[in-house]
């Protein structure tokens, strides 16, 4: 394989990259679903035909990673040498490379002069997969088989000619068939963008010096990964936290256990000690769990490192089988994003005590997906939508956490309330950050969301999957944990009732669905914010007057929007005494207490 030089090689290295944005957009700009167009749940890359990542968009590092497995799934069935120009191929089963039913991976083969050169690789949310609720996320399953339709490694066209079979299996078992199309062909108009842009770059520089370019950036990332791994001090690094439960069996605490061995250049996952496989679909496949350990090493060495399959290199994994990190089939997974939540909690833990100055205080840990479902009684027909709430971002060693925002290994927007409302029967009665949510500090945690769902016409199917409602995101040096997350449903008659972390939900006209995500947690004394930060957080309706004073030691005076700064050197000084000088890492809330 021929040299190239540095300058061809970025120019390269970013035309590839240039090429994984513009898949990424034409989905995003092609797709029918909300969740695609507007949640921006879905991601693409270009792969190389060994299977190794060489460039992606700027999409879902729960995807990205999750692509890698899925990738080498296919063509472990359908091998590159055997693939012809105008193939693609699908798959959704997790047992096979995928992550839940909802995500469908599809593929398609670059060719250039008779060969294949490169993969063009999308993967994509559905809004619906078939399954016992609309929306196929039902948080009370208890095996894959009630998930939805499942498609191991498939030929989608094959040159050129679509699976009609293929097609008119997976229309016949999905709720809204021209939906799912939709979002189907959005995925392939991304892979042809590939296609054509492939050949572009081709044409200018040469299949060789392409190819070769693509090698030297998988080489060059382990590289420069290797360079800073060898940084972080040597030794074994261990956490655990636990999700609310399982969906099925309420009254258990799934544990999630990890330790980090670092040795050198070399960085070692080990997930012994991880709970057996839970009962409820609350597992998560080896695709997801792997793909929370590449986010791990992204995030503490260089973001200025090209992310591809060469950043992995210096990664092992170990997850024990049959485990709620390594499920064995036909385990229940739809709800795997809730425990790669917690698995990204946990690898966070581990690593901030090697190196706590580049990672945050726990963000809420949290994405809730939820799926709304049924039949417009105006049309008579039925829809899918769905709903991506984030939480507080954890408070940073020198800032503060943003407020309701996706955080780590998801990276999805919020749903307006104007598409909700334009295309189905759902009213957003609120959506606003929740008061007095993200944890006390030096450095406050993110505030999470306020959101209220009201049914307008007809009956809805919600499936509400929370997460954080019984072990808060955990504070850092004296940061307090974040504000667990709650829900309710209002009747129209004004029953209240107030909700378990997951629940199946039938809602008629008039209902409400009151929603409240975690806040971030704080990082360092909350005694040593500045006092005027405090009292800009109770101007913004951030920090409530009574919270300025119980946890920040902050004396206000309102009426002069003002601190009473005697008071509060006072009151500081009290609180330091009773409490006693921060000797903690983390406080992971009342019911852990601190370590």
């Amino acid at each position: 394989m021929r040299m190239i030089d540095p300058i061809t090689l970025e120019v390269v290295r970013h035309r590839l990259k240039s090429i994984a944005d513009e898949m990424e957009m034409t989905l995003l700009k092609s797709a029918y679903s909300t969740i695609i167009k507007e949640g921006l749940d879905a991601s693409t890359a270009i792969f190389d035909i060994h299977g190794e990542t060489i460039a992606q968009g700027n999409s879902i590092p729960i995807h990205l990673g999750s692509l890698v497995p899925a990738v080498r799934a296919i063509l472990n069935k359908y091998p590159a040498s055997t693939m012809a120009e105008g193939d693609a191929y699908i798959l959704n089963d997790p047992y096979h490379g995928g992550t839940h039913l909802p995500d469908v991976s599809i593929l398609a083969p670059v060719f250039y002069d008779g060969m294949p050169t490169a993969l063009g690789c999308t993967i994509a949310h559905h809004q619906d997969m078939g399954g016992k609720t609309p929306g196929s996320i039902p948080p009370d399953a208890t095996e894959l088989f009630q998930e939805g339709f499942i498609m191991p490694p498939l030929k989608l066209y094959d040159a050129g000619v679509p699976n009609e079979t293929l097609f008119d299996l997976l229309q016949s078992n999905v709720r809204i068939p021209n939906v799912v199309m939709g979002d189907v062909r959005a995925q392939m108009a991304a892979c042809h963008v590939a296609t054509t842009r492939m050949h572009t770059l081709f044409d200018e520089y040469g299949a060789d010096t392409v190819l070769a370019s693509m090698k030297a950036l998988l080489d060059n990332s382990e590289a420069a990964t290797r360079r800073v791994l060898t940084d972080i001090p040597d030794g074994e690094y261990s956490f655990s936290d636990y999700l609310d439960n399982d969906g099925v069996d309420m009254d258990i605490r799934p544990k999630i256990q990890v330790t980090v061995t670092v040795e050198g250049s070399d960085i070692t996952f080990d997930f012994t000690g991880s709970d057996p496989q839970v009962k409820g679909p609350f597992n998560s496949p080896t695709s997801s769990t792997l793909s929370t350990a590449y986010y791990m090493v992204r995030a503490i060495t260089d973001a200025s490192i090209p992310t591809n399959s060469g950043c992995f290199r210096p990664i092992k994994v170990v997850l024990p089988p049959s485990s709620i990190v390594n499920p064995s089939r036909p385990a229940p997974v739809n709800s795997r994003t809730a425990t790669v939540k917690r698995i990204t909690d946990v690898l966070h833990g581990a690593m901030v005590q090697a190196a706590p100055q580049k990672l945050t205080a726990a963000s809420s840990g949290q994405l809730l997906v939820m799926a709304l479902g049924g039949i417009d009684p105006d049309t008579g027909r039925a829809y899918v939508t769905s709903e991506l709430a984030a939480g507080g971002m954890g408070a940073r060693p020198s800032a503060d956490g943003l407020d309701a925002i996706e955080t780590d290994v998801t990276n999805c927007m919020n749903i307006p309330a104007e598409s909700i409302e334009l295309d189905y029967p759902i009213r957003i009665m609120t959506c606003r950050l929740w008061h007095d949510s993200g944890g006390a500090g030096r450095f406050r945690g993110g505030a999470g969301l306020e959101k209220v769902f009201e049914v307008a016409r007809g009956e809805a199917t919600i499936t509400y999957r929370g997460e954080r409602h019984s072990i808060p995101p955990w504070g850092l040096f004296g940061g307090l944990p974040g504000r667990q997350s709650m829900a309710k449903v209002v009747r129209s008659d004004g029953q209240v009732e107030e909700l378990v972390a997951k629940i199946t939900l039938n809602l008629k006209a008039g209902d409400q669905l009151h929603i409240f995500t975690a806040g971030g947690a704080g990082y360092g004394d909350p005694l040593e914010r500045d006092p005027d930060s405090v009292l800009q957080d109770v101007l913004d309706n951030r920090v409530s007057e009574e919270s300025a004073l119980s946890d920040y030691g902050v004396v206000l005076d309102l009426e002069s929007g003002a601190v009473n700064i005697e008071a509060t050197r006072k009151t500081q000084a009290e609180l330091r005494t009773e409490r006693g000088e921060v000797s903690w890492t983390y406080d992971l809330g009342a019911e852990l207490g601190r370590v």
